[in-house]
């Protein structure tokens, strides 16, 4: 078999970017050195004078991150890829004789990014990049949420009725290696999906209610605002925690009827915001022909937010393998972070082409 030269690595490369290599992409288009602050004092790594091995750079880890995400990588698979895939390595700048950092590393740098609550930061500094390269929030704001799935968990009523009170169960707190993989935070929910016609042409009396364990993912699109809940939260109560946008030039807001509430219409009449929000139907009554229509009106804007979640779920593969909201925010916002950057691809290669 022949040996592989420099050429022939080149030429590879260069076939991958005819093909369309997406992290090649993300090379030319987001200047990933704008993290490098963030992730400095997130780190706050020594300064080497009392030796040891000089850690990985941090641009380079933050990049494995944007891998593993957009690829719904673990870290042992992620450490394999890069050492297998040219187009990793060309994207990390790693060469085929340069050290690659291993799972067990990653599992680190991840760590000490969610335990330093750094993801917060990061999201902030490249929406900052969207800003300066003039994609402003503009034309109102979308609110949505979207249910995150997390392992199940198999706990006794007690240990349920322990947990949604903030405890921790009697028996687990001498058992410190149960407590590691028991998730205290997410919590059991209800999704309800819309009934589908029967064999016979009927359609069931009551739509479908589905149990669902994880947590819940509340964004506005182009996202600028986040958060995450345990999957049981309430949405509507989230639009008056920070998920509104003041930056924005326009002052409609669009949501669904989760989000109607003589609290909620009231904080946004304080605040100057025009709700868009949709109307619930009356209870026992049918709904009105106008509101119907209206609400109508509002879901051709207000469906476009479910193009992320979709994204996420399917491109992304959003799925949350951690214990606890602490490690659930930072999934969820490095889901949120490399969403933007795909968006903001997408918007570039439309505006290089026009």
């Amino acid at each position: 078999m022949k040996q592989a030269g420099f050429f022939d690595v080149e030429e590879r490369l260069a076939r991958l970017s005819g093909l369309g290599d997406q992290l090649e992409a993300f090379s030319r288009t987001v200047d990933f050195e704008v993290f490098r602050p963030d992730l400095g004092q997130a780190l706050a790594y020594s300064d080497g004078s009392k030796g040891g091995r000089p850690p990985f750079d941090p641009v380079l880890m933050f990049k494995i991150l944007v891998i593993q995400t957009l690829n719904n990588l673990s870290d042992e698979r992620t450490e394999y890829l890069i050492n297998d895939r040219l187009s990793f390595m060309r994207f990390l700048g790693l060469g085929l004789s340069d050290r690659v950092p291993d799972a067990k590393t990653v599992w680190l740098f991840r760590e000490r990014l969610t335990q330093s609550g750094a993801i917060e930061g990061l999201f902030n500094r490249f929406d900052a990049t969207l800003r300066n390269a003039g994609y402003l929030p503009m034309s109102g704001q979308i609110l949505d949420a979207t249910l995150v799935a997390a392992p199940k968990q198999r706990n006794s009523n007690a240990e349920k009725a322990d947990l949604r009170e903030g405890r921790i169960p009697q028996n687990w707190q001498d058992k410190p290696a149960k407590l590691s993989h028991k998730d205290r935070h997410a919590r059991w929910t209800l999704k309800f999906t819309k009934a589908k016609r029967q064999d016979d042409g009927t359609m069931p009396s009551s739509d479908l209610a589905i149990p669902f364990f994880g947590y819940k993912s509340h964004i506005s699109r182009f996202i600028r605002k986040w958060k995450t809940t345990h999957a049981a939260a309430n949405d509507g109560a989230r639009l008056r925690e920070g998920l509104l946008d003041k930056t924005n030039t326009a002052s409609s807001v669009w949501a669904d009827t989760a989000y109607r509430s003589k609290a909620n219409e009231d904080f946004m009449e304080k605040q100057g915001f025009v709700s868009k929000v949709h109307r619930k139907k009356p209870q026992l009554k049918p709904m009105p022909r106008h509101i119907q229509k209206s609400n109508a009106g509002k879901s051709v804007i207000r469906s476009r937010v479910e193009h992320v979640f979709a994204d996420q779920k399917s491109q992304m593969g959003l799925f949350i393998r951690t214990v606890g909201i602490t490690r659930a925010t930072m999934r969820i916002g490095l889901a949120n972070i490399v969403y933007n950057m795909r968006r903001f691809l997408f918007l570039e290669r439309i505006s290089t082409a026009a």
